[in-house]
């Protein structure tokens, strides 16, 4: 059986070795984490009842794989804000380029709030069907993405 390898384009470099939560569709910011956010949760449970990938899962310390963020212009600050709260993915991987809402979350999380949230984009659609939820994986610096077995 043959590896399955990703590689994408660093934004805020790390290592990280563990489960994922895929996302196949676009992740509301606003939906999936305000609740947890606001009720001061310790960790964040997907909230968004429209995203049945990321509903009731816990996202807390995982990678989440996802196509992009949309929503609300309040998608940075919420990822700013759960990163403050240390109730963030331990990684957002996302399969197109990000965007610049995310973007901005993660900047201001790892300058502002010195988190270690790894954020790597252009990882190709591939990665949406290839990687199931629950998979065990391995993210290098370099923004490579691999699947373990």
């Amino acid at each position: 059986m043959e590896k399955k390898i990703f590689k994408g384009r660093v934004i805020c470099k790390g290592n990280y070795e563990g489960e994922c939560v895929v996302s196949r569709q676009g992740l509301n910011t606003l939906a999936t984490f305000q609740k947890s956010a606001l009720m001061n949760k310790k960790k964040v449970i997907g909230s968004d009842q429209n995203n049945p990938d990321v509903f009731g899962k816990n996202l807390t310390g995982v990678a989440l794989i996802l196509p992009q963020t949309i929503g609300s212009t309040t998608g940075g600050l919420v990822i700013q804000t759960i990163c403050q709260m240390k109730i963030n993915p331990s990684a957002l991987l996302f399969s197109e380029e990000i965007d610049s809402l995310a973007a901005s979350g993660v900047i201001l999380a790892k300058n502002w709030e010195n988190s270690d949230i790894i954020a790597i984009d252009k990882l190709g659609n591939d990665i949406l069907s290839e990687i199931k939820t629950g998979d065990k994986i391995k993210i290098s610096e370099d923004g490579t993405v691999e699947v373990i077995k």
